[in-house]
Formats: structure tokens, sequence, C-alpha cells
């Protein structure tokens, strides 16, 4: 404390403490004693020179201390704000350092005159200017210590809204520019509230995700955008802290349910929108504080798992693709620069580019690498290493192959790695169907404690899945194919040549295809071969292949035959995949194939002959559209048979002896679980044959799974009269019924997932019960030429009321599909997708009351060549529809209004929330999609126009329809568009793209 008091303000208690003794002394000792003391108070006082230096020396001491503390928290001002209290403190110091400046003037005055002064006339003065400066230095000293112990001084600045990262503009990459333009709609979007980006490593969700962080929209939309990366060895509390800091909070010494608090209190109020980078696994994001905010904000994760989306709960996940080839080779030309201009050097970065599978991390590692390559040599030495990698290191590409490999040594077991290393021998980027797949790693013994087709069929798809959701297999634009890409299988193939167990042999087919078979080293050495998709003329006469399980040899249509002794040492082979060659039929040494469980051959259309003799333990067996001239009969001896396709297109039952055969040989196959025959519809000659099947059929009790085409009514009656299983419903059927030009189902072409029970009735008269029967089990239904019913619901409620698809083709009767007049409850409540293609008299699609419920699933709505509709949504039934995502509209000509005013009146703004897509082809007389701007499209994000002359107007404002990011039509509907304002036309045309 002694510190806080000067010499000047201890000399003035003493001397006001000795002035008070002596009054005592002189009353109790007199006059004398009194003096005394008066001395002794004039002798303290008499040397204010001596007082006034040492307080000013010590006021400069406290003033320099305080400005240094005031300087201090004015340079933190620059990180945080100040608050009141504080603010007030600034103020007064700002007012004292005034105050001292006037004092030193003071003091410098009294220094200056002090020799033209006496001693004792400039006693008073002195002293008074000594005191106030003593006074003045508590003043300050005060102060200093209400900074240090009462203010807490500074809070926090807040924390910058965006943090803008270090990436490339979206603008500048198109193929990101699109993918950021998607998630911006779904931010915009009130339901969904957390979206999932996931792909495989180097595939750009990161350069997705920095460019969405510093895209101008994102700013606007919220309060604040908070990155977070972070990586597989984050722990939450790390996690927790991060996002603390990025909110500027002080959590130092706080416990984390504290923590959470802190940051929940902070951003309960803001609309935030949450980026996580790199997540590997689920994240409980409301133990660090981020619950579900009322301000409507978001969270967007990528992550290489899909799995990992769905455990955190998000409403959408985005696969982020691979480059088209285009993007591909426009990233390749900008990252190399100058050098790809060297002669002739074209070609060859065409197939480095190749080479680059459409990644994008790739493509800018190999660019950088040969953007130093100033010749053609060089390219081409580049190209040869590049094509060898990972066996010859490639400098910059190291990191992505170890991210590749991580993926695959973190699937859970060894079935999954052997599933995935099988997808190898299928040729580059090659669409697998995913049956066959599924059957092979079955007949391999990938999947155990399966003895049924259906369980391994289930195990299958979820490993499947799996491998989907972790980034080694991609889904397919076909439906049920996958693909497994370039560098993914590259370093699948790397991975199986250091397993003893697993050594793949394939072959690269290129431009002009192998044309040589491997050498006899090789084929012993395999476990697995593929040469498929090849110019294979000829194979060796007698491999030593005692290690083979699979062999593929499909499409080599230039092989025409297979030595006698070919299979004489695969004893242990367990999938032979011939189909789609040249051969004429099988050499007899087929027989010593005793573990051999899948044939495929079919479209082998030269093979005439079949030979199964010995393959008692086959499983699989795939004839359709061979060269068969007759019912093989020997079909009936594979006893362990589960699963067999064949079809009728080239032979009947001549005899009436055969017919008890074919009804024999489907009746011997009791394992069988999964039967498709294929017959040419139109051609009437296997009506015989299928009636014996059929009956054969109908006494199998381990069906799963039929496909089969019933030539009348009456047989698919006598079918479902004689069958145990269709009394239970324990299979899976497609059924196809009449005379017709193709055995296709169009409709299961929509679905994801085509395990469905589907009907065709094709040619067909009235309503028959068999039909409304099997309609109660069906869940796409394809109505086909029909006559004799002007309605859909002709055929019952209750039997179409399970369709999630519908297909109505041809029927010139049909006029409407439902009439609400004559049914009493909701109507087609689980359709998805329905289909209308040349119904010319069909006059509307819901005609009469539309009861609650009806078509609340309806995704997908097509009409074409609906010669009499007029109007789409009639009274009532556009409230129904909200979910409804894609509608199309073709060559209707009595078409006015996509959605009729008269018949719409007091239309809510909200309705059609989840409509997406809208195409619009040759109507001539549509003339508006809706009568003015008062409708939302909230989810609307693409247009497409053709042929539409008077159509000049869209129910577009800068407001609604904020998702929409296309609008394809040619120059001349453009031309004639016609815009309220200039602001609506510059935006309409920023996102009109001209048909091609």
């Amino acid at each position: 404390m002694s510190s806080g008091w000067g010499a000047s303000g201890l000399g003035l208690a003493a001397a006001s403490a000795v002035g008070t003794a002596a009054s005592a002394v002189c009353t109790a000792a007199g006059e004398e004693a009194y003096n005394y003391g008066k001395n002794i108070v004039n002798n303290m006082r008499r040397k204010p020179d001596n007082d006034l230096e040492d307080n000013h020396k010590r006021l400069k001491e406290k003033a320099k201390k305080l400005y240094a503390r005031r300087d201090n928290i004015l340079a933190q001002t620059k990180t945080k704000l100040v608050n009141q209290v504080c603010e007030a403190w600034i103020s007064r110091v700002m007012k004292s350092e005034e105050e001292v400046r006037e004092l030193e003037i003071k003091y410098n005055d009294e220094k200056s005159n002090k020799k033209r002064r006496s001693q004792h006339g400039s006693s008073k003065s002195r002293t008074d200017l000594s005191n106030i400066i003593a006074e003045k230095c508590d003043e300050l000293h005060n102060l200093w210590l209400q900074e240090k112990s009462k203010i807490g001084i500074l809070v926090e600045k807040l924390p910058e809204r965006v943090i803008i990262m270090h990436g490339p503009k979206p603008e500048d990459k198109p193929f990101l520019h699109s993918t950021v333009e998607e998630i911006l709609g779904h931010l915009r979007d009130k339901n969904v509230k957390r979206i999932g980006l996931w792909g495989m490593p180097g595939i750009g969700k990161t350069t997705i995700m920095k460019s969405l962080n510093n895209y101008e929209d994102t700013a606007k939309m919220f309060d604040i955008v908070i990155w977070v990366t972070v990586s597989k060895d984050l722990s939450l509390e790390k996690l927790q802290h991060k996002i603390a800091d990025r909110l500027k909070l002080n959590v130092e010494g706080i416990t984390e349910p504290e923590i959470a608090q802190q940051i929940w209190r902070e951003l309960k109020s803001k609309r935030y929108l949450l980026l996580l980078d790199e997540v590997w696994d689920f994240l409980d994001l409301s133990l660090i504080g981020m619950y579900e905010s009322e301000m409507d904000s978001k969270v967007v994760l990528a992550t290489r798992y899909l799995h990992v989306c769905s455990d955190m709960d998000t409403h959408l996940e985005l696969n982020v693709p691979r480059l088209s080839e285009a993007d591909a080779w426009n990233m390749f030309k900008v990252k190399v620069g100058r050098n790809f201009n060297i002669p002739n050097v074209e070609p060859i970065a065409k197939e480095v580019v190749i080479e680059c599978a459409g990644l994008p991390l790739l493509i800018d590692k190999v660019a950088s690498n040969f953007r130093r390559r100033d010749n053609i040599h060089l390219w081409r030495d580049g190209l040869r290493s590049l094509r060898r990698w990972p066996s010859i290191k490639i400098q910059g590409i190291g990191e992505l192959i170890e991210c590749l490999e991580f993926c695959y040594e973190n699937l859970k077991d060894e079935v999954q790695k052997d599933c995935f290393l099988y997808c190898a021998l299928y040729t580059e980027d090659y669409e697998i169907y995913t049956d066959p797949l599924l059957e092979c790693w079955t007949v391999e013994g990938f999947i155990h404690d399966a003895s049924e087709f259906r369980v391994a069929r289930g195990i299958g798809h979820s490993i499947l899945k799996e491998l989907i959701s972790v980034s080694l297999l991609e889904k397919s634009e076909k439906m049920n194919h996958v693909r497994m890409n370039k560098v993914i299988r590259t370093m699948a193939l790397n991975i199986s040549s250091r397993r003893c167990n697993f050594n793949i042999l394939v072959k690269p087919h290129g431009a002009g295809g192998l044309q040589e078979a491997p050498d006899e080293v090789e084929w012993k050495q395999a476990n697995r071969i593929s040469l498929m998709d090849s110019k294979l003329g000829t194979l060796p006469e007698m491999p030593d292949c005692n290690k083979l399980s699979t062999l593929f040899l499909q499409r080599n249509w230039e092989l025409k035959e297979i030595p006698d002794l070919f299979f004489r040492y695969m004893q242990y082979l367990r999938v032979l995949d011939l189909h789609g060659t040249g051969i004429m039929l099988l050499p007899s040494t087929i027989s010593v194939l005793k573990c051999l469980r899948a044939l495929y051959l079919h479209s082998c259309i030269f093979l005439v002959e079949l030979h199964l003799n010995g393959l008692e333990h086959l499983e699989v067996l795939d004839i359709r559209d061979t060269g068969l001239n007759h019912f093989p009969i020997q079909i009936r001896h594979l006893i362990r048979l589960k699963c067999l396709r064949m079809s009728l297109s080239n032979f009947g039952i001549r005899h009436s002896s055969d017919v008890e055969s074919c009804r024999n040989v489907f009746s011997s196959l009791y394992l069988l679980e999964e039967l498709q025959i294929i017959v040419d519809s139109n051609n009437q000659s296997w009506e015989l044959t299928v009636k014996a099947i059929s009956e054969g059929v109908a006494t199998l009790m381990h069906l799963t799974s039929l496909s089969i085409c019933f030539p009348t009514v009456d047989c698919l009656k006598s079918f479902i009269s004689t069958s145990q299983l269709w009394k239970v419903c324990c299979f899976t059927f497609q059924f196809s019924v009449g005379y017709h030009d193709t055995a296709l189902y169009k409709i299961l072409g929509c679905f994801e997932y085509q395990n469905m029970n589907c009907l065709k009735f094709a040619n067909g008269e009235g309503v028959d019960p068999i039909i409304s029967e099997v309609l109660l089990k069906t869940h796409a239904f394809e109505l086909i030429g029909h006559k004799g019913a002007s309605r859909l619901s002709d055929f019952g409620v209750d039997s179409i009321n399970k369709m999630r698809g519908c297909l109505i083709e041809g029927c010139n009767e049909i006029e409407t599909i439902v009439d609400g007049n004559s049914i009493t409850g909701s109507a087609l409540i689980c359709l998805e997708k329905m289909l209308i293609n040349n119904v010319p008299n069909l006059k509307t699609i819901w005609k009469g009351p539309v009861h609650y419920g009806s078509l609340s699933q309806l995704e997908t709505l097509t009409l074409c060549k609906c010669l009499k509709l007029k109007m789409i949504f009639s009274s009532g039934m556009i409230k129904e529809l909200s979910k409804l995502q894609h509608l199309e509209v073709e060559e209707c000509p009595e078409i006015e209004e996509i959605i009729t005013e008269s018949e719409n009146i007091g239309l809510e703004p909200d309705v059609l929330p989840r409509l997406k897509m809208l195409v619009l082809s040759n109507l001539p007389r549509v003339k508006g999609i809706w009568t003015s701007d008062s409708l939302k499209w909230p989810s609307l994000e693409r247009i497409k126009i053709s042929m539409c002359q008077i159509l000049t107007k869209l129910p577009f404002n800068n407001e609604n329809a904020i998702n929409l990011r296309c609008i394809e039509a040619d120059q001349s509907w453009w031309s004639a568009l016609e815009c309220q304002d200039d602001a609506i036309q510059q935006r309409l045309r920023s996102i009109w793209f001209q048909s091609p």
C-alpha cells in the first residue's frame, strides 16, 4: 500500500497529526511547549520545494503507468468491443490526461518563477500546487485500481459474418457452380435443415464447401457462417472449442456442458450456417450446443460416407459425381497452361485425362506435373508412368491413393473386402448389373449363412449399399447397375495382387481388343480371370487352372469354339460367364466342373446344343436368347438349381407328349427360387408351352420371384387357382397377360427399386375379376391397348390402391382415370409415377370430387398424345399433389393453361411445394402456366419449353421461384417472351439456356 501513497500525502497526514498533538501539548504544558510544537509544524511546511518535486515525479510515474494501460486497451479494441463501463473509464482517463498537462504547465511556470521570488514569499503557491498534484496522483492511482479490479474492461468484438477461405471461385469452375447453386437452393427451403454432401476422396467436396462458404449469396442469407474441418482425430471437445473460438467466446476453465450453454445462448437468436468438412463419423451437435434453431439455421456436412449423412439426420443427401469428360478436359487444359500448345500433344493429353477418371484432385495433381513437361517426349513418358501407377510413384497423388486405400481398409470385415475386390474383374467404368453380381458373390462363398437366394440377395444389397456409401462403388444412371471407376479399380487390382488368395488376372481390351489369351503361367497363378469384352478367337488347349474360381469370357463375339480339354484342370471353377460369345456348343469336359455354381450363356445366339451333364451342383443358369431350337429337357437333372432364366422365343411344344415332359421339368426343380421366362408375346405358338410350364411352376414351393407371360386371362386364372404359394403371397411376380410387341416392363424403369410386383395387361377387354384380384397385390400396372373400360377405377378402388406406378397406353376408350362420383373413399393413395401415353379420348385425369389422400404420394406425372385433354388439374385435385416433383406435358393440342384458373379459383400460394421439373412440349394452344405470379414455386429448379408458340408469359417475379436455375428453350421463344420489368427479364436471361 505504501506505493499508493506518496511522500507528500504522508507528509500532510503527519503534519496534521503533529498539529493536533501540539494543541494538546499547549493545553497541558503551557505556551513554551505550544511554541515548540508550532515550530515543528512550520519546519515541516518549510520545504515546499522538495515536496513539489517529489509529487511531480510521482505524478509522471502514475500517469505513465495509467496511460500504458489505457493504450493497451485501445490497441485491443481492434479485435474487441469495449463495454459502457470501460468506455466511461477511458473517457475519464482522457480527461485526466488533459488535467495532467495543465499541471505540467503550472509546474513549469512555478519552476521558472522560483528565482524571482523570495523563499518565504513562494511558500503558499508552491504548497497549493504540490497539494493539487498529490491529489491528482491519488486520482490516477484510483483509476488504475478501478480498471484492474472492477471493470472487466472488454468484451470480444462480434465475429465476422464470413471468414473468406482460399479456394477457386464458383464461376471459374462450372462443375462447382451448379452444385453450389443447388445447395443454395436447398438452403432457401425451410423444410431442409441439414444437407449431406458425400463422395469419394478427391471428388471435390472440400472445394465445393469452400466455394459455398465464400459465395456472396451465403453471406446474405445468414448472420454468421461457421466453418470447421472435423478430421478423423478431432474429439467432440476440440470441435466445441473450435466453434467457441469462431464465436469469440471466453470458455477458459469451464466445463463442456457450460460451453454448450454459452454456444447455445450465442446462437439461439442468430441464423447461422454450420459447414462441417471431412466428417468421419456421427457427431451429436446438441452436445456441442448446436440445437435446431427457430431462426432457420442450417448445417451442411461433407463426408466420404453416405451412412454418416443418415446417422446425422440429414434431410437431403447430395452425391458429388465425377466430372464429365468435357469438364475434366477443360480443367486439365486450364491447369496445364501454355505447355498444352506443344504440337501433337492433344491426343496424349486426352489419354492423360482419361487416366484421371474425372477426379478433380487427381486432375489437379497430374496437370501440375504435366505443366512442367515442355516437349512431346516428356508427355509420352508421363502418360506411360501414369498408366503404371501405383507401381511407379507419381508426384502429387500419393495422398489420394492413401485415402482410397484407407476406405478399403476401413471396411468392417473380409466379406465386404472380397466383394469389393471382385468388382475389379469388370472392365473400366463398366455398368455392372447388380443381379448377376450378387449371384457371383453368393456362389463364390463370400456371403455366408444364407441357404436361400432371397436371404443372400438381401445381404448382398446391404454390402452394395455399404460399398457405395464409402465411395468405393458408384451408382450408375442405369437402374440396378453400379460402377467402379478407373482409379478405384486400379487400386483394387493392386491390393488383390498382394493377397495370395485373391490374385486377379485382367487384360485391358484397349481400342483393338485383346486378341491373344494370356500365357500358361498367368493362367496357373490366377484365382480369378477376366478376359471380357475382347476379340479373343481362340483359347489355350488345356490351361492349368487349379486355383481358378471365376472365369469371365463374356462378349468375345469372335470366340466360336472352346477346346475339348479346356476345362480339364478347372475343377474348382464356380462361376463361368460365356454370354454374348459366338460358341455353338459346350465341350464335353464341362462335366468335370463339379464345383460350378453359376453358368451364364444368354445371348449366345449360335448355341444350338446344351450339354449340362455333371453339373448337378449348378445353382444359377441363364439361357435366355440362345439359338436352342428345342426345349432343354435335361434341365430336370439340375436339382440344386435355385435361379433359372430362359426364353421360349425359338421353340415350343410340337407334340402332345411333350406337354407332360415340360410340366415335369419344372416340378422336379423343387429348390427353385427365382424363375424368369421370356417369350415373344406376338408369337402365339408358345401358348401350349406356357400352359404346361405354368402347371409345373404352380407346384413349386420355394419360389421367391417369378417372371412369366400368360397368353390369355384364362391361363393366368388357371395358374392362380392351382398355385399354393399365390394364396399366401410368398413371391414377387412380374406377369404379362395377352399378346404384345415386347415382354419388357416400361414402368419398372421409373423405379430404383425394381423388386416389385408388376402386371402388364395388353389388348384385353372388360374388367375380369382375376385381373382385379392380381391388382390387389400389384405395385406397378401397365394397361395397354385395352377395350371395354372408360376409366382405371373400373378395376376397383381397392385393387388400384397399392399401385406405386401406372402406365396407360393406347387405350382408346379411356376418358378419365378416376371418377370421384362413383367412389366413396380415397383412390390411388400409394401412386408415385403415372405415365399416360396415346390415350386419344382422355378428357380428365380426375372427374368429380377428390377425396382427401388421393394422389397424395404422386411424384411424377407424364401426359403425352392426349388429344382431347383440356385440363390437367380438375377442381380440388392440385391441393392433394404436395409431393409432385416432375410434370411433363407433350403433344396435347387442346390444353390452354397448365393450371386452369376456372378449376382452381382461390388457389393458395404454396400449392405444388415440391415441383422441381416442368417440361412443356408441342402444346400449340397453351398460353399460360398460371394466370398470375401469385404462386411461390419454392422447389422449381428447371423448365424445358419447346414448340409452345403462344406461351409468352411466365408466372415468375423476383420473389417467387427462388430456386429456378435453368429455363431451356429455343431463341425464337425467348425473343417472344414478355416480362413485367427489366429486373425480372435480367434474372430470367441469366438462367436461360438455348435448346440444342
